[in-house]
């Protein structure tokens, strides 16, 4: 079913409708003042992690100081911009329908297997992609879980969480502690060694052909190119490469140049670095936060198809969605003060035929 484009923005965070002056300003101040409130209270709580998480700081990498501070940053952003969009009439609603179906013990017991498999295809292999185009669903992977492989990695270590040992200083030997607790031994010399330091070179050839690929798309594409901006949709691409690349010249100088503008291209790896986790919440970036909250959404639908609770066109009688999405989307269309939620009730063919029949009697028709 095709949603109407004013409720299709709202469900992404757009404003909701003006209100009069003093009530739109009073709403305005109230969402400001708690989206600040739960980044201040999200980069405390982040802050308060990193030092008891590193021990008091001992086990804290000083030289990672700018990262550790983007991230407190990116948390601050985070939750001011979710904030933000959740109070927004058809986010709100969205996300409160979907909390409430994902904590649903009656729909647990009914399909106690949806969840897992929401979470696996949706979040996960993200399989709606590629019923648009394979080669976007396998760049799209690519991209996603080398970022993945990156965050779990470089967070910790950033946050002094993840600490590596040798009892001689030098190696071969180390001892992987998280929290100051040994976790693995292993041999920097094996396969497992080499894993180990080498995880985030793994994780930039996995994003480089992937960014590569949407990078050429956009610049190809004549449909990308018409919708594009630059800082919105191309500048995240450009930020991904320049990180990686950086990433693995950095291995590249150590192994081979035994060094050689090996600090020139740790500075210009940082601030490639802290730009994009400062620019993430406020950039084409935010949908990975916002895309989790679609899975309960998912799963309302999901339920509501297991109940055979199908809502039909009004004119054709074709199945639209389910009974209870549509009633959703009623809703949202109502707290936007849209007042035709009844289009909801009609799939999008009839939609056109009634728009056309309209316009031949109300308009067309004066031109006779």
């Amino acid at each position: 079913m095709t949603e109407p484009p004013e409720a299709a923005a709202a469900a992404t965070g757009a404003p909701a409708p003006p209100a009069p002056d003093g009530a739109g300003a009073g709403v305005l101040l109230s969402v400001t003042f708690r989206a600040t409130a739960a980044g201040v209270v999200v980069s405390v709580l982040l802050i308060l992690a990193i030092l008891f998480g590193s021990r008091l700081l001992e086990n804290f990498d000083s030289a990672l100081l700018p990262y550790a501070v983007a991230t407190v940053f990116l948390a601050f952003g985070v939750a001011y911009r979710y904030t933000v969009w959740i109070s927004a009439p058809g986010a709100r609603r969205l996300f409160r329908q979907g909390r409430r179906t994902f904590f649903s013990m009656a729909n647990f017991r009914k399909a106690p297997t949806a969840l897992p498999k929401m979470i696996a295809t949706y979040l996960g292999f993200q399989k709606f992609l590629g019923a648009r185009s394979h080669a976007r669903w396998a760049a799209h992977q690519l991209i996603f879980w080398g970022c993945v492989l990156a965050s779990l990695i470089t967070f910790p270590l950033t946050w002094g969480w993840f600490t590596f040992t040798s009892g001689s200083g030098s190696g071969p030997g180390y001892e992987m502690r998280i929290w100051g607790f040994k976790i693995i031994g292993f041999d920097s010399l094996n396969v497992l060694g080499w894993l180990m330091f080498h995880g985030l070179d793994i994780a930039a050839v996995l994003v480089i052909p992937g960014a590569c690929y949407f990078l050429w798309r956009r610049m190809k594409d004549r449909g990308a190119i018409t919708g594009q901006r630059f800082a919105y949709d191309l500048v995240p691409l450009i930020a991904l490469i320049v990180i990686s690349v950086t990433g693995l010249l950095l291995t590249f100088s150590s192994i081979f140049l035994h060094g050689g503008g090996y600090e020139f291209l740790a500075i210009l790896h940082m601030v490639s670095v802290v730009f994009t986790l400062i620019y993430l919440p406020f950039g084409k970036f935010f949908h990975i936060v916002q895309r989790p909250a679609a899975v309960g959404m998912q799963l309302f639908k999901y339920t509501g198809l297991q109940d055979q609770e199908i809502f039909t066109c009004r004119r054709c009688e074709e199945p639209i969605d389910t009974g209870p999405y549509v009633e959703n989307l009623r809703g949202t269309m109502r707290d936007l003060s849209l007042d035709f939620d009844e289009w909801a009730e009609y799939c999008p063919r009839c939609k056109r035929v009634l728009r056309g029949s309209a316009y031949l009697s109300h308009v067309k028709k004066g031109f006779k």
